[in-house]
């Protein structure tokens, strides 16, 4: 079923509908562009899906281009993924050049004649060199640019100069050697997804029977990508740890997004680990894109653990709040933005499991603070990680750039 904003207004009330209704009205005749890398998968073509359609449908016009690139184009951007993050990188002339003919190649058949054009992360970046620039640009970096690598940053630049503004999603991303205006934009989740949404629980049932997961036990899972950031072997050494004072089970959910190709190798590894330790009864691993079974994994976990290493924002670590489950997460990027440590979810540093496990078998054995922090988390979420609040973000933001701010 089509969503409009009117579906929106029993969350999030009568005055962000009207305010969102408002600003829209100064944009009719403006066309807006989003240019990203994947349809599906991965936190960013979530967001776009219901970001893209609400433009629409509240009457600013906005299309959304999938970047087309070979296999090796996407191990190359791969691998400046994590070297923005801070692993180390090779960047040969021969990954330089793939990197912008792939680009090069994608403007051919692209033409734009937007009024505004938001590229989000480095796998479009280039696109800028090829057209004759005639509106505002604007870089959408989701991930965490704490500690960037400085080779590849340096290289990087070339592009990001040529930019607008650029959009990061925390104060602590921002670049001192960046001589370009950057600006905050929270990412946010969309509660009437299938995702997100209340669904009937006989869906929700028949969803983990498919995928074969007992409730006999507590749930313990975490939904991410198979990427070596979200570190899912850590998962299992806390886990092991855990089901020491608690029987419980281990679910690790992840899909494999088509512009990551070292998604299916971490897939790979972590059920060798599993299978080594005999561990199949205790440990589920699931590879798949299907939003109802993760809303069903969510909503039937005791805990929701999000060990992440580097993390941009952790969508998934929201989505677990809303649904007012306790949540278990590492201290790094966009994620203590969300959790109050101790008030509305755990936090731990990525590298100690004791920490991490502990605070598991807590949740496990007091359900009234579980039920207190999943409470206070979805409360959190209400009020500043839902879509409407990320659309008002977006028309702020092409507001600003195309100079139709009023009083």
């Amino acid at each position: 079923m089509t969503r409009t904003l009117e579906d929106y207004r029993s969350i999030v009330g009568d005055h962000v509908v009207s305010e969102i209704h408002r600003r829209a009205s100064r944009l009719y005749s403006k066309h807006v562009l989003h240019v990203n890398s994947a349809y599906q998968g991965g936190g960013v073509a979530e967001m776009l899906a219901p970001l893209v359609h609400l433009l629409n449908d509240i009457g600013v016009p906005t299309g959304w281009r999938i970047l087309h690139g070979s296999p090796d184009f996407f191990m190359i951007t791969k691998k400046f993924h994590n070297a923005l993050q801070g692993d180390p990188v090779n960047l040969s002339p021969v990954k330089q050049r793939l990197y912008a003919e792939a680009n090069e190649r994608f403007s051919f058949f692209t033409h734009i004649d937007h009024d505004c054009v938001i590229i989000h992360d480095p796998q479009p970046m280039p696109m800028i060199s090829y057209y004759r620039k005639r509106q505002p640009w604007v870089w959408r970096c989701h991930m965490d640019l704490s500690h960037p690598n400085p080779e590849l940053w340096s290289f990087l630049k070339r592009y990001i100069l040529k930019y607008d503004r650029v959009v990061v999603s925390d104060e602590s991303y921002h670049q001192p050697d960046l001589p370009i205006e950057q600006v905050v934009i929270r990412p946010a989740i969309d509660p009437l997804s299938a995702k997100n949404a209340e669904l009937p629980e006989a869906v929700l049932t028949k969803a983990l029977r498919k995928f074969e997961v007992p409730l006999d036990k507590p749930l313990i899972t975490q939904v991410s990508r198979f990427d070596k950031w979200k570190d899912p072997l850590g998962v299992i050494e806390a886990f092991r740890l855990v089901k020491d004072q608690v029987d419980c089970r281990l679910v690790l959910c992840g899909s494999m997004a088509s512009d990551d190709p070292e998604g299916q190798l971490i897939y790979e590894r972590v059920r060798r680990q599993v299978n080594s330790q005999n561990s199949r009864r205790d440990i589920i691993l699931i590879a798949a894109e299907n939003s109802t079974l993760v809303n069903a994994l969510q909503r039937n976990s005791a805990v929701v653990v999000q060990k992440s290493l580097r993390e941009g924002f952790g969508l998934t670590v929201t989505e677990a709040l809303w649904k007012s489950r306790p949540v278990v997460a590492t201290r790094v990027g966009g994620i203590p933005i969300q959790i109050d440590d101790g008030v509305n979810g755990f936090l731990v540093e990525p590298a100690d499991i004791r920490s991490c496990a502990d605070r598991i078998v807590r949740l496990l054995k007091d359900r009234k603070l579980a039920e207190d922090l999943g409470r206070k988390g979805r409360e959190k979420v209400r009020d500043n990680f839902l879509i409407t609040r990320l659309l008002l973000d977006h028309l702020r933001l092409y507001e600003e750039l195309l100079g139709t701010v009023r009083g």
